[in-house]
């Protein structure tokens, strides 16, 4: 294959680089995803759900790039903002009496 076909197809090296630039914005993403909930976790339980899903999603990057204490940290603060959007949740649902 000659012309623009043949430029076109990807060396493997290029896969890995490719690869791993993928790899870092989606932590990139996560992480920012994760200050942008917390700083706004005051006015909607919606936002602490929102950290805890990005904080769960930093641990699964973590684990990905094999970052084992960023990951394992993130976890627990994913687990204990779940806790805390249950907590806020269930204030401000009103009950049926």
């Amino acid at each position: 294959m000659r012309g623009f076909a043949a430029g076109c197809r990807l060396q493997s090296g290029s896969v890995a680089i490719l690869g791993r630039m993928v790899l870092l914005v989606f932590g990139a993403v996560a992480v920012g995803v994760m200050l942008v909930m917390y700083a706004l976790e005051e006015r909607s339980h919606w936002f602490v759900l929102g950290f805890a899903v990005a904080s769960a999603t930093a641990a699964a990057y973590g684990f990905l790039i094999e970052a084992w204490p960023f990951a394992v940290i993130e976890a627990i603060w994913s687990v204990v903002a779940l806790r805390r959007w249950w907590s806020r949740r269930a204030a401000t649902v009103p009950t049926a009496t």
